[in-house]
């Protein structure tokens, strides 16, 4: 995807003063890793986040330098609302795990719940017997499930069918790929299977963010904050595509979900309750004042990193280096994406 360029960039220099290396331990398995490494960067107006995967190459990582340097460097959006409503997420964990997961959410239970299903290893039988679970515990909660593109076609079908009766509020990225969520909404549609599709992977890893909106493949987008490249850049993106919006976290820490706050409460519209509530899946975190959710809800507050939890959780200095060459990558990146000769260059 092209890393939009709203604002000056620092020089690296500065960037590289302001940062700090930080790995965090999880409460439970999440994407396969139990903790957590994160670059927290003191900007001069915010601190600010810069998380992507490990796995993620530079040309994708450096949208998510581009958020943080817009955070820290350039602040937010004026927001609209000053509460954001948000869901619980439970992770592809065994039903007897379901309610300590859930008693994270504060007193009450969460009005909305998000259920990671399609687990590399588990099966359909594991995917119903967890939101079982989520639904016995939490009757009156909304429930969708999020399969990260890991089902095929014919699965898809054959799961959403069997899900379909916990009344689904939607079904998030259950294939991958633009096309394929196309041919299978449609298909759902046929069949008067009624569960709404919404795309994550198909808007924030596709080289056209808005080709989800013109091929008719979602009734909702899910957008991310930092794989979009900032508030700013993602608020476009939304304005285009002209389809409801959810805004979820990519598991940041405090100081990173306060930047998909920003991004939520400067929403011209916010229908559903956003995925910005998995710093209760993080055992440690960089402030004191965790931005978890209370009330089913996350206040629109300044969230600062703690010098001392930076330094309690500082990552060795061989991770350290590894990600401050990753940043130095990343800036040259959108320096050059930034520059006129480039951009004259560039195919029309």
């Amino acid at each position: 995807m092209p890393v939009p360029n709203p604002s000056p960039l620092p020089p690296l220099e500065e960037v590289l003063a302001a940062l700090h290396v930080v790995r965090l331990p999880l409460t439970v398995r999440f994407r396969g890793v139990t903790e957590r490494e994160a670059v927290i960067l003191a900007g001069p107006r915010e601190h600010a986040e810069f998380s992507p995967f490990l796995e993620y190459g530079d040309a994708e990582a450096a949208a998510w330098l581009r958020c943080a340097l817009e955070a820290g460097w350039h602040g937010f959006p004026d927001p609209l609302r000053t509460e954001i409503p948000v869901n619980a997420t439970v992770p592809a964990v065994a039903p007897d795990a379901v309610e300590s997961v859930l008693a994270r959410y504060g007193p009450g239970g969460p009005h909305t719940v998000k259920v990671k299903v399609a687990e590399r290893g588990q099966t359909l039988h594991d995917d119903v017997a967890r939101l079982a679970e989520v639904r016995r515990l939490a009757p009156s909660a909304a429930l969708r499930v999020d399969a990260n593109g890991g089902w095929g076609h014919d699965e898809a079908l054959t799961a959403l069918e069997a899900l379909a009766g916990f009344g689904l509020q939607y079904a998030e990225q259950p294939v991958p790929g633009v096309v394929p969520l196309a041919e299978l909404r449609a298909e759902l549609v046929r069949r008067g299977l009624p569960v709404p599709i919404a795309a994550d992977e198909a808007v924030r890893k596709e080289a056209d963010p808005l080709a989800v909106a013109r091929l008719g493949a979602a009734d909702v987008i899910v957008i991310k904050a930092q794989p979009l490249g900032g508030v700013r850049a993602a608020l476009d993106i939304v304005a285009a595509a002209g389809l409801p919006a959810v805004v979820s976290s990519a598991l940041d820490t405090s100081v990173g979900t306060r930047v998909g706050a920003a991004l939520a409460a400067a929403l011209p519209a916010l229908p559903y309750a956003c995925g910005l509530g998995t710093v209760a899946l993080f055992g440690e975190d960089v402030t004191a004042d965790r931005y978890v959710p209370r009330n089913g809800s996350l206040d629109l507050r300044r969230i600062a990193a703690d010098p001392e939890l930076l330094q309690r959780h500082r990552a060795p200095a061989e991770r350290r280096a590894w990600w401050a060459e990753r940043v130095r990558r990343c800036h040259e990146r959108l320096v050059n994406a930034a520059s006129p000769a480039v951009q004259a260059d560039a195919p029309k």
